[in-house]
């Protein structure tokens, strides 16, 4: 049993000799070699009307690996109803039926997608979810795994007790889609998901040895150093992305591991490979559940209990080797040589072409469908043998024993401190992203732009008016580029991640605070290393002030407007969440930022005013022009005229060149209220997801 230290263990250990009832289950240790040593759990079939032995085996080895508590799943009735789209349309028609017929609206308002399942499953067993798509198998696969509790009715229980954060990190979930990030390889994965998520009590050794030991179980070996890959980055095949994918569930040895579609894609030797894998797990004392849509016969075979949706309604429940003799006594058989899952499909879908029907089926019915009477007929005989032969065995009065209801209920705490968090997981994000930030074509754009814009203007002055505005023109391109470049680099992040930061949040791996410090100081890297490579290029080909102070101060802008950019950038992608439109939103706000900043339009009037005090580019501006330029400096001196002053020219009718300071101030100001509203715009979306 998993527990955050080793007080916790005993105790539970000690519950479990005083208090397991002899009559429901027993607990066998087959040897023991002291502290240090592995455990490996093994359950026997989960019997009708009583528990199966467990039986605890003491292996040696230098991890100080314990069995996974058992979980004995329990589900009854369950049923989930989705809301009608077509209900919140504003036809008045419809407004209408509804003040004259509310019962019947009502009824329509939501769509019932599960209706009425009951099942059980044990320690050391797979349990395979079949049926035809649309029928309900992964809503349910998230019902039991606690991602979707609204509009659920019915009574599901693991150990006797019901659904709760305790529960929660016990279970571990693995998704139809492989989300695993394509940069890392499967060590690096596997490592930083160990030092993540397993017990503090753990020393760095046993976790490298239990990542270890996870890599062979699941025969990764061969590719371990090989990235995970994806879209255009190549990597591993389905096969290894499917098996890493558990890995990093089974780190934390969960007591109940939910798979959803696990062979989906894969060749029939790749996932034959896998559900090999699925039974020794089980075999270890786990409790598996697996949606599956068209298995092979061998794989087929590999399943300890079936469970056949229709429509989302039950049609079957039991053994899996038993299916093919239930319905042999409905009357049911394949007229061809047939895989039984095709056969079992075929039943569930309606579709009985080469399966010979008990002709009263039919025989009534001649006007409806005969699909829908073949359903209609397999409900009723699910509902007549198997429905009350489940209740009563499994459901009745028989209960789980006392100590595993109470150990299922103590609350696993975070493993790790926020600043523990914080140091793995910024090693991890600074890994996934390092590629991006110092890539070749970044580099080359940046010493691209700064040597074309160093040679157009190559030792400018501001010795007349005209040069005065050229060098100001190169100020305000240095502010949009920047800009643009740091807003667009920060936009995507969270539209691009959200499928991780979701994933890995439903299995409470960190805190939202530390994933959101890590990625906005990892970023921010790039973010301060090539604005500071490009003004040390252009800055001296330009010709601004040779100062060392004014070289600095100038640099310090720069960083200061990338900076707030960054984090501007992220405000628009952690609102919106999406690739399409944050690029959109980010497009139309850095265009009013662009007008606002101050070049192209210097005296806005006034019932608009107060749209440049929300652009940190007019800020940024006008920070830049008080560093580079003094209001006493004279220029214009060969003019009729003589010398005048820079402040006296018209670039700055609206700029007093003096201080500088509140633009500062507003800049950082800016900066952590964009950070700030970024964070709880992703909390408030990311918390509201649910896959």
């Amino acid at each position: 049993m998993i527990m955050e230290n080793g007080r916790e263990d005993h105790e539970i250990e000690d519950m479990s000799m005083s208090m397991s009832p002899p009559s429901v289950g027993s607990m066998q240790i087959a040897g023991s070699n002291g502290f240090g040593h592995s455990i490996e759990f093994m359950s026997q079939a989960y019997l009708p009307n009583r528990y199966s032995e467990v039986v605890l085996k003491i292996v040696d080895s230098s991890i100080n690996q314990d069995p996974p508590l058992p979980i004995y799943l329990k589900f009854e009735d369950v049923e989930f109803k989705v809301k009608n789209s077509q209900t919140d349309s504003n036809n008045p028609l419809k407004k209408m039926v509804t003040k004259v017929a509310t019962q019947q609206v009502e009824q329509e308002k939501y769509k019932k997608i599960l209706k009425g399942i009951t099942g059980s499953i044990g320690p050391g067993e797979i349990l395979a979810l079949m049926g035809p798509s649309g029928s309900g198998k992964t809503t349910l696969l998230k019902v039991i795994g606690g991602r979707l509790l609204e509009n659920v009715k019915g009574n599901i229980t693991y150990n006797d007790v019901r659904f709760n954060p305790a529960i929660k990190r016990r279970i571990g979930f693995v998704t139809q889609e492989d989300v695993l990030f394509p940069q890392l390889t499967i060590e690096e994965t596997l490592i930083f998901s160990a030092f993540l998520r397993l017990p503090t009590n753990m020393s760095k050794q046993q976790k490298y040895a239990k990542v270890e030991n996870t890599i062979k179980e699941l025969g990764l070996e061969r590719c371990r150093h090989t990235k995970i890959g994806g879209g255009f980055l190549k990597g591993i095949s389905g096969g290894e992305r499917k098996r890493t994918s558990i890995g990093y569930e089974i780190l934390v040895d969960p007591s109940l591991l939910l798979l959803d579609e696990p062979t989906s894609g894969l060749d029939s030797t790749s996932a034959n490979k896998l559900l090999l894998t699925l039974q020794g797990l089980a075999k270890g004392g786990r409790t598996i559940i697996t949606t599956i849509h068209q298995p092979s016969s061998r794989i087929f075979h590999m399943f300890d209990k079936l469970l056949l949706i229709s429509e989302g309604y039950p049609v079957y429940y039991g053994k899996a080797r038993d299916s093919m003799e239930y319905f042999s006594s409905l009357r049911f058989a394949p007229d061809i040589p047939m895989n039984p899952a095709e056969f079992l499909l075929d039943l569930a879908t309606g579709q009985v072409n080469d399966i010979s029907v008990p002709q009263e089926i039919l025989g009534d019915q001649e006007s409806s469908e005969p699909s829908k009477a073949v359903i209609k007929y397999l409900k009723l005989k699910y509902k007549e043998i198997l429905d009350p032969k489940e209740k009563l065995e499994n459901h009745g009065v028989v209960n789980t024993p006392k100590h595993l209801q109470l150990a299922i209920q103590v609350k696993k705490e975070w493993t790790l401190s926020w600043l523990d968090q914080f140091i793995i997981l910024y090693k991890r994000t600074f890994t996934a992203r390092c590629k991006d930030y110092f890539d070749k074509f970044r580099l080359i754009q940046a010493l691209g732009i700064a040597i074309i814009l160093g040679l157009l203007w190559w030792k400018s002055s501001t010795n007349t008016e005209a040069q005065l505005r050229d060098q100001i023109g190169l100020m305000f391109y240095i502010c949009i580029f920047w800009t643009s470049s740091c807003i667009f680099g920060a936009v995507y992040v969270f539209p691009f991640e959200k499928a991780y930061i979701v994933k890995e949040r439903k299995a409470d791996m960190y805190r939202l605070s530390v994933y959101y410090a890590c990625s906005t100081l990892s970023d921010m890297v790039a973010h301060v290393f090539y604005p500071t490579f490009f003004m040390i290029i252009l800055y001296f080909m330009a010709g601004f002030k040779r100062t060392v102070a004014c070289f600095f101060l100038t640099l310090f802008a720069v960083l200061l407007i990338a900076i707030t950019s960054q984090g501007a950038g992220e405000l628009f992608g952690a609102a919106v969440m999406s690739i399409q439109r944050a690029g959109m939103v980010a497009s139309l706000i850095l265009m009013l930022f662009l007008l606002t900043g101050g070049y192209y339009v210097q005296h806005i009037p006034k019932f608009m005013q107060w749209m440049k005090y929300l652009s940190f580019m007019y800020y940024g501006f006008r920070l830049l022009l008080k560093v580079q330029y003094s209001g006493d400096q004279l220029y214009e001196c060969e003019s009729i005229g003589g010398c005048r002053t820079l402040q006296s020219s018209p670039s700055f009718d609206t700029v007093n060149l003096k201080g500088g300071l509140q633009e500062v101030w507003v800049l950082i100001a800016m900066a952590l209220c964009f950070r700030f509203l970024a964070y709880f715009c992703l909390r408030r979306n990311i918390d509201v997801c649910n896959y």
